[in-house]
C-alpha cells in the first residue's frame, strides 16, 4: 500500500462504548483522579497535548483516536486537534498528533487513546513489512485467533492499511468493507472421516459460487497426494490450497529429500513440490497459500529464492511486539511547561482535524 489516505473515517465508524469511558472505567485511576481535581477546583488551563512513539513505524489509529476524543469528551468543539493520517509513515519521536484545549475536558481519555494508537500502529506496521517482504504478493491477515475478540474490527482496519488485502472475520473487515475470506478447517476434514477432498467438494457444493476455494491440505502429512486428489475431485472450481504443515513435522514427500535443509513445517522444498505436481497433472492454475509462523524474514527469504507461493497468510507476527505512545502537555496557557526532557515540537507534517 503507498501513500496515505486523507479522507479521515467519519467519528460513527467506530463501536466506542461511550459512557464507559466518560465514566472513567477504562482509564488509569491517575488521569481521573486528576480530572476531578481540576473540575473540583475549577481549575481549566488551555494546554497543548504532545503525542509521540520511538520507532519507525506505520501510523494507525488516529482516526479511531480522534472519534475517542470527540465522543468522549467535554465541549468537543473546543478541542482542536491536529494529526498524521492512518498510514503515514513516522521517525522515532516525531510528533504525530497535538491536541489543544481545556485538560479538564480531556485528561480522562489519555489512557484510552494512547492505547488505541499503539495497538493499530503495532498491526499497521508489522503488516507493511511483511507485504513489503511479500514483493507484491498478498498477504492475508489470519490475526483473529491471538487476541481477545473485541479487538477484530479496528484490527482488521490496521491490518489494512498496512496493506494486506484479506482478513478472516467479517468484524475484521466491517470498517473497509470486506467479508471474511478463508480455506476449510482441519476440524471439517475431520467431521467428513479425514477425507479433505470430500471436505472441500461439500465446501464448494454449499459455500456461495463467488467464495474462492482454497482447501487445507495438509490433515493427513501428505500435501502433494491431498492437493493432487483435491484437484481432481474439484477440477477448475479449485482456486487454491493452502499449506499449514506444523513446524514440528516432516511432510511425507519432503523425507526422502531431507539432508541438506531445514525439513520441518512449511518449507522451500515442499512448496516446490506440491507445486511441480500440481503442474504434471494439469492443474497450474490452482495457486499455493502458505502459512505457519511465517514473518517478514522468512517472506523474504521464500521470495529471493523464487520458491512459488501465491500469497501468504500470516497471523502471531503480525500480533507480536509494542509501539508504545507517550502524551506529554507541553504548552498551558500558550506557555512552555513541560517535565524535563520534553519541549514544544510543532510537526508541519500535523493536518488540523475538521
Amino acid at each position: 500500500m503507498s501513500g496515505s489516505p486523507r479522507e479521515r473515517l467519519a467519528p460513527a465508524a467506530f463501536d466506542i462504548p461511550e459512557e464507559a469511558i466518560r465514566s472513567g472505567r477504562y482509564t488509569d485511576s491517575y488521569f481521573v483522579r486528576a480530572r476531578q481535581i481540576l473540575l473540583r477546583d475549577e481549575n481549566h488551563p488551555n494546554v497543548t497535548m504532545q503525542i509521540f512513539q520511538r520507532n519507525q513505524a506505520i501510523i494507525c489509529g488516529t482516526d479511531e483516536a480522534i472519534a475517542t476524543i470527540r465522543r468522549c469528551t467535554d465541549n468537543a468543539d473546543r478541542i482542536e486537534i491536529k494529526s498524521l493520517f492512518d498510514g503515514d509513515e513516522a521517525s522515532p519521536y516525531e510528533t504525530v498528533m497535538a491536541i489543544e484545549g481545556d485538560y479538564a475536558g480531556f485528561a480522562h481519555l489519555e489512557t484510552i487513546y494512547l492505547g488505541i494508537l499503539a495497538r493499530r500502529t503495532k498491526i499497521a506496521t508489522n503488516t507493511r513489512r511483511t507485504v513489503n517482504a511479500a514483493n507484491g504478493k498478498p498477504v492475508l491477515f489470519f490475526g483473529a485467533r491471538f487476541d481477545h475478540f473485541l479487538n477484530q474490527q479496528g484490527d482488521g482496519y490496521a491490518a489494512h492499511i498496512g496493506g494486506a488485502q484479506a482478513v478472516s472475520t467479517d468484524a475484521q473487515g466491517e470498517i473497509i468493507g470486506q467479508k471474511g475470506a478463508g480455506t476449510i478447517p482441519h476440524g471439517l476434514i475431520a467431521a467428513y472421516a479425514g477425507d479433505t477432498a470430500l471436505a472441500t467438494q461439500k465446501f464448494a457444493e454449499i459455500i456461495p459460487e463467488e467464495t474462492r476455494v482454497i482447501s487445507l491440505v495438509d490433515f493427513d502429512n501428505d500435501c502433494v497426494s491431498t492437493a493432487l486428489a483435491v484437484a481432481k475431485r474439484l477440477g477448475s472450481r479449485l482456486w487454491g490450497v493452502r499449506l499449514d504443515t506444523s513446524g514440528t513435522i516432516v511432510d511425507r514427500s519432503v523425507i526422502p529429500l531431507m539432508g541438506e535443509y531445514y525439513p520441518t513445517g512449511v518449507n522451500e522444498i515442499l512448496v516446490h513440490n506440491v507445486r511441480d505436481a500440481l503442474d504434471r497433472e494439469g492443474f497450474g492454475h490452482v495457486k499455493i497459500v502458505a502459512s505457519g509462523g511465517f514473518n517478514p524474514e522468512r517472506i523474504a527469504r521464500f521470495e529471493a529464492n523464487g520458491v512459488p507461493v501465491d500469497a501468504y497468510g500470516v497471523g502471531s507476527y503480525i500480533m507480536s511486539g509494542s509501539f508504545h505512545y507517550t502524551a506529554d502537555v507541553v504548552l498551558v496557557d500558550g506557555r512552555h511547561c513541560a517535565k524535563v526532557g520534553r519541549k514544544f515540537k510543532p510537526n508541519p507534517r500535523l493536518r488540523p482535524v475538521e
